[in-house]
């Protein structure tokens, strides 16, 4: 069966951007997009606690074909398509860099059951019934509409057809970004990383926005996990400071300051990465929604 209108290049027709979604597009094809691409190996060490929690939840058998919402540069899509041999995984994502990446990766690993396409989840016509399995790990938080999205990822679903994502709880909850945010605050302008219920990496922490919006978009069974996991962040402190300095949100902070202040904020990183070095190399606390559903 059809996955949806994907062409035979992996394209998905151009008018894939929901209005509102339009800077997330700009972000994922610029900077953003650019910079974790390269980073891929050192994204997915961040991950390493958490993804195999999604993959388990998603309960992907030998033959499902999967929905990868989000997907990146294809770390989740990839796992994917090694638990479905038989099946086959879909990758979509706005980001033309992160999938050229995620096509590479496939390719490299022979896995041509794993396909990918631009285009934005929201309003993409996907044929109705066409997945088993719709997962994403932290790639659903983004949406203008996200009662749309829902309820078009729902329409994706065949009947009976199984939910999983990851998304984050409250800010404060997060030590990977509130313990850099803290070093880095007597310095730099921090970021504005959204109000409660807009589109942001917390848009979904609330547990009950996300039941709510689930149950309307026709989900049943709906389950919240919170999932507190130590996020890797390099193998010293400063692989870790490299790291963050290197992402465009601590690029643009810092290009706001003077040398001087730009050298005293990284030194207080530092020292902030040095007070969480263990055994494992920097780590830091994440808090997540582990988030399942069926498709009525």
């Amino acid at each position: 069966m059809s996955q949806g209108a994907a062409g035979d290049d992996g394209t998905l027709p151009p008018d894939e951007v929901a209005a509102g979604n339009t800077a997330q597009a700009q972000a994922w094809n610029g900077q953003d997009g650019q910079h974790w691409a390269r980073r891929r190996e050192h994204l997915e060490e961040r991950y390493r606690r958490l993804t195999p929690r999604l993959m388990a939840a998603a309960g992907i058998r030998a033959d499902s074909r999967v929905l990868d919402v989000g997907c990146g540069s294809g770390g989740t899509s990839l796992a994917a398509g090694r638990a479905a041999p038989e099946g086959s995984v879909l990758g979509v994502d706005l980001s033309r860099p992160m999938l050229a990446e995620a096509r590479q990766q496939a390719a490299a690993a022979g896995l041509s059951q794993v396909t990918f396409a631009k285009g934005d989840a929201q309003i993409h016509r996907f044929a109705d019934g066409a997945f088993d399995v719709v997962l994403s790990r932290c790639g659903v938080m983004f949406f203008a509409d996200p009662r749309a999205a829902f309820r078009n990822l729902a329409r994706a679903l065949r009947p009976g057809g199984r939910l999983a994502f990851l998304c984050w709880r409250e800010l404060r909850e997060n030590a990977y970004l509130t313990v850099p945010f803290a070093a880095l605050a007597p310095y730099v302008q921090l970021p504005d990383l959204g109000a409660p219920g807009e589109p942001g990496p917390f848009s979904l922490a609330a547990a009950d926005r996300i039941t709510a919006l689930l149950g309307g978009a026709g989900f049943e069974e709906i389950s919240l996990t919170a999932l507190d996991e130590p996020m890797w962040m390099g193998t010293d402190a400063d692989d870790a400071v490299a790291s963050l300095t290197t992402m465009p949100m601590a690029q643009e902070m810092l290009s706001g300051v003077d040398e001087e202040t730009g050298t005293r904020a990284r030194a207080a990183l530092r020292d902030a990465m040095t007070a969480h070095l263990g055994p494992d190399g920097v780590t830091l606390g994440s808090a997540a929604w582990l988030v399942t559903a069926r498709r009525r």
